[in-house]
């Protein structure tokens, strides 16, 4: 968005929550930056400089405000539709790209030069790649000493940081104090493989339908990896050798309440990246329906729906396995079947608290269904070889489902995949690339939601050409159609050619 600073200082003056995530104000005299809705005085106008991101207000030399706390505010992806290359590069940092890297690295896996990707995120962040990185590791180790007892080394290496000594330096001269004074909650310190379990919150911009939410993913829990109890959404994860479990439930406010059951608390900043993506928290739900309302179609299931999320996926290659299996059975069968699979060849969980909740098994890993004997599964051979081809590959490549330079280089990579066709590529890429732009336009419950009083649906191809007004967010367009649907997610697909038309 373009900083306009007398609507900026406008909104700070009226505290309008609208614009919380999307600016924010360094005061030149405190050395502080703030959200819109900080409920401190408002400085003079004089004194107030404005930013597009918490990132460029600290590469300024502002520090977060103890008050409003910055890393609370909705994690908005203000610059999608405007730069996909920024999109894409925010997603490789949020998984750790530039722990392990740099940023001509980055550059490289999208296909730009290095002075182009720190151009472009100048001109859309307002801060470099590396500030960026850093912002988050910071605000991330905040929210830690804010929300939990953690001892400072374990805070420190959950928040991203190589050493306690960097993390300790940086918040004294982020601070110009150390990170044990920021700490609020008192009592002894626990670590998390005392305590068992750890809560964070993650906020998003609402509105949030959380119950449209934990439909999708319940008809799609897979048995022993995932489960739906009392409004609470559960499930075992594997993050490198680390395993765990994570929960996830609506907060008392505009958040939602991640609980983490992983001892190695490296792992943590991995989980929360997964949750955000699954639960789409950087959504702005205002841009989105504001677009698609614009359909005389779409404006009245928008309307009813205004907090309606593109769900993603927790893991590529499992989705990838979910969409084979769906192939030309129901919702309900591929579930079923991915249940028997994980329980033949996926890793037990010995926990005695997730194995009351239901989580019994880890999803099998590539390199374990990519030696399974193709005549043991239960399915058609075709399917099976397909499946195990797509094990080998991704035992190969372990970012095979990771983020392309375009939607169509990573659709055609998919789609050269064994058992991938268009419909499954877009489905992946709407889901596991987490592509706002990815739309299915073959897939059954797209065409019936479309269906005509005379009972005629559009073909995959007349789909296609009206959901061109939908873009960039043809994924979100895709999510009300589904939750528009009567009859999904338990209609029998048809069969066409090798791929089935409906979400899995």
């Amino acid at each position: 968005m373009d900083l306009d600073d007398d609507a900026c200082y406008r909104a700070f003056a009226t505290r309008d929550a609208r614009f919380d995530g999307r600016i924010f104000s360094g005061v030149r005299t405190t050395g502080i930056y703030c959200r819109p809705v900080c409920p401190a005085r408002l400085p003079k106008r004089e004194n107030m400089r404005f930013f597009r991101s918490a990132a460029a207000a600290q590469a300024a030399g502002f520090r977060p405000c103890l008050r409003c706390r910055p890393e609370t505010s909705p994690d908005l992806g203000s610059w999608r539709g405007t730069s996909n290359t920024v999109s894409r590069a925010l997603a490789l940092i949020e998984t750790g790209a530039l722990d392990a890297g740099d940023v001509e690295a980055l550059a490289d896996r999208l296909g730009v030069g290095e002075r182009q990707l720190r151009r472009l995120f100048r001109q859309h962040l307002g801060a470099s790649p590396i500030a960026v990185a850093q912002t988050r590791r910071v605000l991330l180790a905040k929210q830690l000493l804010h929300e939990t007892r953690l001892p400072m080394a374990e805070v420190a290496l959950a928040a991203g940081f190589g050493s306690v000594r960097r993390f300790n330096e940086t918040f004294q001269q982020l601070f110009g104090r150390p990170p044990s004074t920021l700490r609020r909650l008192g009592g002894a310190e626990i670590a998390a493989g005392e305590g068992g379990a750890v809560t964070i919150r993650l906020p998003y911009r609402p509105p949030y339908d959380w119950e449209a939410m934990l439909a999708f993913l319940a008809a799609r829990a897979i048995p022993g990896v995932e489960t739906v109890v009392s409004g609470r959404y559960s499930r075992t994860l594997a993050i490198g050798e680390d395993r765990g479990v994570v929960s996830v439930e609506p907060g008392d406010g505009d958040h939602l309440r991640v609980t983490l059951r992983f001892r190695k608390v490296q792992a943590w900043p991995a989980v929360l990246t997964r949750v955000r993506r699954v639960f789409d928290l950087a959504a702005d739900p205002e841009a989105i329906t504001a677009h698609l309302a614009e359909d005389p179609f779409l404006a009245p299931l928008v309307a009813a729906r205004p907090g309606l999320r593109a769900p993603g996926a927790w893991d590529g290659f499992e989705l990838a396995v979910r969409a084979v299996l769906g192939q030309q059975i129901t919702v309900g069968a591929a579930r079923a079947l991915a249940g028997k699979l994980a329980e033949a060849h996926g890793e037990p969980l010995e926990d005695e608290a997730a194995n009351r909740l239901g989580l019994t098994r880890f999803f099998p890993r590539p390199e374990r269904l990519a030696q399974v004997d193709v005549e043991s599964l239960p399915m058609p051979r075709a399917r099976g070889r397909a499946l195990a081809n797509l094990a080998a590959a991704a035992a190969v490549d372990p970012d095979l489902f990771g983020a392309r330079r375009s939607l169509d280089e990573a659709v055609a990579a998919l789609r050269a995949l064994p058992g991938i066709g268009e419909w499954t590529a877009q489905y992946i890429a709407m889901r596991a690339l987490r592509e706002p732009d990815a739309f299915p336009h073959a897939d059954l419950g797209l065409l019936r939601a479309l269906e005509g009083p005379d009972g005629v649906r559009p073909t995959p191809a007349e789909l296609l050409a009206r959901a061109e007004a939908w873009r960039p967010w043809r994924a979100y367009a895709a999510s009300h159609l589904w939750a528009a649907d009567p009859k999904a997610p338990t209609e029998k697909t048809p069969k066409e050619k090798a791929h089935v038309p409906q979400a899995a």
